[in-house]
């Protein structure tokens, strides 16, 4: 009965367009008066909301939006670009493996999807279509690129999983390495394969060292930030702090375009990105403490465990739901959602946590290419008027069906995650 008037409350909240945070929070509120002591309980709001939002790992997450905003108008993506090109464009489908090698650099310096599949979509979808290549296969290949940017770390969606759940968000970060890199190559190979038609005159030498010049600043940012890290010179959020500072230096000194107008955008955006982020986890950490009280989550996990069925069945159930959750919701607001029911359960089921993190990030990847929600999908179409949901959408298609074969590798594969990690903390 519980379960059901938290899970009929919220799709009514989210079908008639009330935001998920507003959603979660009038939910729990509503949760409370029923279930625990009416008006009373309401003096727990103020004290959660409190709560949830005094954890020193989210102290990391301002920091690497800030990162990425400065990137998106430093001019950085628009280097590492004109570098990928210069080094692959010879080979059969070469700006293809271009903008995916850039779509990695840049995902591995900002930790945001948006600002990825933004940042090297202006510069590749024009350039790439004036040389040839189908806009359709550009826009697909853009929208998938993009998603690498919550997968190879710096990584927000790590940082909440890591809020929410305890676990280390550097061993996070270092587990994202390997699959990011070998998903990008995954999908690199097939780009090239699907344009393999394409091949242009390779760059000189000259014209190669010199684009890697100018690029060299997008390309030490992530050896900063991750190198740092992976050595344990500092922690992730020092690392936020540094890489932050680091990409302002880079924008005032090197790309001299600092200017007051673009503080100005640099700063909203940051302040509504937080803000959106924030909010969302009060209304869930609001609604987690009246199921916990409930012990709806403790409910669930004893179903579950309790089944008398191989511990991947379930594991094949959560990921469907995943999907079918990333089909109408942004990434966040699954994780804020969904971890504190499934988090118990993967562990009573005996799965490693920061394996199952990975796992989690890449449908999160899914959920930013699904339609009818999938944020990447507009991303792209705002780029340019003729773009439609449906040729992006139908580009977009093979490389969500490698994710998906991705995450069985991964399941298959499960020291994938975790090879890296045993030096850190």
């Amino acid at each position: 009965m519980n379960t059901a008037f938290f899970l009929g409350g919220m799709a009514v909240l989210l079908l008639i367009g009330v935001p998920v945070a507003f959603a979660l929070g009038l939910l729990a509120v509503g949760g409370m008066y029923l279930f625990n002591g009416g008006t009373f309980s309401f003096s727990q709001i103020p004290i959660i909301s409190y709560k949830s939002l005094d954890d020193f790992t989210l102290t990391a997450l301002p920091m690497y939006v800030l990162m990425s905003q400065v990137l998106v108008v430093s001019g950085v993506g628009r280097d590492l670009y004109e570098m990928a090109s210069k080094w692959f464009r010879h080979l059969p489908g070469g700006l293809a493996i271009a903008t995916l090698f850039c779509c990695a650099i840049f995902a591995a310096i900002s930790g945001s999807s948006v600002a990825t599949a933004v940042t090297v979509g202006a510069v590749a979808l024009p350039e790439m279509t004036k040389r040839g290549y189908d806009k359709r296969t550009v826009l697909g290949l853009l929208a998938a690129g993009g998603t690498l940017g919550i997968l190879i770390p710096p990584s927000v969606p790590m940082i909440i999983y890591g809020s929410v759940t305890g676990e280390s968000i550097g061993k996070l970060f270092v587990a994202g390495i390997v699959p990011g890199i070998l998903l990008t190559m995954v999908f690199m190979i097939y780009a090239s394969w699907k344009t393999r038609h394409i091949k242009e005159k390779p760059a000189t030498w000259v014209e190669r060292f010199e684009a890697s010049k100018k690029a060299i600043w997008g390309l030490i940012l992530p050896i900063i930030v991750i190198g740092g890290i992976y050595t344990g010179i500092f922690t992730p959020t020092e690392a936020a702090a540094i890489g932050a500072m680091a990409s302002i230096l880079i924008s005032i000194f090197v790309y001299k375009n600092f200017t007051t107008s673009n503080i100005k955008t640099i700063v909203l955006s940051t302040v509504k990105t937080n803000a959106m982020i924030l909010m969302i986890i009060v209304g869930a950490m609001l609604l987690g403490y009246i199921m916990t009280i409930l012990q709806i989550p403790q409910t669930i996990t004893q179903f579950a465990t309790s089944q008398q069925v191989s511990p991947w069945v379930i594991f094949v159930l959560v990921n469907i739901v995943l999907l079918i959750l990333g089909c109408f919701l942004e990434t966040i607001s699954i994780l804020v959602i969904t971890l504190p029911i499934l988090y118990p359960i993967i562990k009573a089921l005996g799965f490693d946590p920061i394996w199952f993190a990975v796992v989690m990030v890449v449908n999160m990847e899914l959920a930013l290419i699904t339609p009818p929600v999938g944020l990447n999908l507009f991303v792209l179409k705002g780029l340019d008027k003729t773009n439609t949901i449906d040729e992006i959408v139908k580009g977009v298609v093979p490389y969500a069906l490698i994710m998906m074969l991705f995450i069985v590798v991964l399941a298959v594969f499960p020291e994938l995650t975790t090879i890296l990690i045993d030096r850190v903390k």
